[in-house]
C-alpha cells in the first residue's frame, strides 16, 4: 500500500529537495516523477542523497544503467548498457535520463524506489525506471538504473535536479510503502 507523504512541484526550479519525511516509518520509499520538463536542452535529470546531519547532497553511489529505445517512425530500436549513466563510488547526481530536450512532448516520468533508507547497519539500495524522449527528438527511451548509496548512515534527504539549467515544470510525489 502506498501512503502519500509529500508533493514537490517545480516551476523554473534549480532543484527539488525533499528534506523531511524520510525516516524509519517505512522500509521502502517511492518517488513518482511526473512530466519532469527541462528548461535547457541537452540536460540530464538525476538525484542525490544526504545522510542524517550531512550537507551538500554528495553521498557515494555505485550504480549501473541500461536503456531500451525505439524510434518514433519505427526505423530503429535498441537495448544497451549506458556507461555514462552509471557511477563507481561517485558522488555526482545519479542520472535518470541521458540528454533531455525541451519540447512539450519530451518530459520525463518514472519511479525511483529506495530501500530501508533509515538503516544504520546496511548500505541503501535503489532501483529506477522511467521514460523520456532522447535528445535527438526521435527516440522514446526507457532508462533502468540500480545501485546503492555506500553509507551505513541513515538517509533523510533527497535532491532532484537537471545537470544544467532548471526544472521548468513537473511534480514529484513521495510515498511510503507499507
Amino acid at each position: 500500500m502506498l501512503t502519500l507523504i509529500s508533493t514537490a512541484t517545480a516551476s523554473a526550479s534549480s532543484s527539488l529537495d525533499i528534506t523531511s519525511g524520510i525516516n524509519s516509518t517505512y522500509n521502502e520509499y517511492q518517488f513518482h516523477m511526473v512530466n519532469i520538463h527541462a528548461a535547457t536542452g541537452d540536460s540530464a535529470f538525476g538525484f542525490q542523497f544526504n545522510a542524517v546531519g550531512g550537507s551538500g547532497f554528495n553521498e557515494t553511489i555505485t550504480s549501473t544503467a541500461f536503456k531500451a529505445e525505439h524510434a518514433e517512425d519505427g526505423s530503429g530500436q535498441g537495448l544497451g548498457y549506458n556507461t555514462g549513466e552509471d557511477q563507481a563510488e561517485g558522488t555526482a547526481y545519479q542520472r535518470l535520463t541521458y540528454l533531455q530536450q525541451i519540447a512539450n512532448d519530451e518530459a520525463y516520468s518514472g519511479v525511483l524506489t529506495v530501500y530501508d533508507p533509515s538503516s544504520t547497519t546496511y548500505v541503501k539500495h535503489f532501483t529506477a525506471i522511467g521514460n523520456y524522449v532522447h535528445y535527438s527528438g526521435k527516440y522514446s527511451q526507457n532508462l533502468f538504473a540500480a545501485g546503492y548509496v555506500n553509507t551505513t548512515s541513515a538517509l533523510d534527504e533527497i535532491s532532484f535536479k537537471m545537470e544544467s539549467g532548471n526544472i521548468d515544470a513537473g511534480t514529484i510525489y513521495m510515498y511510503g510503502v507499507g
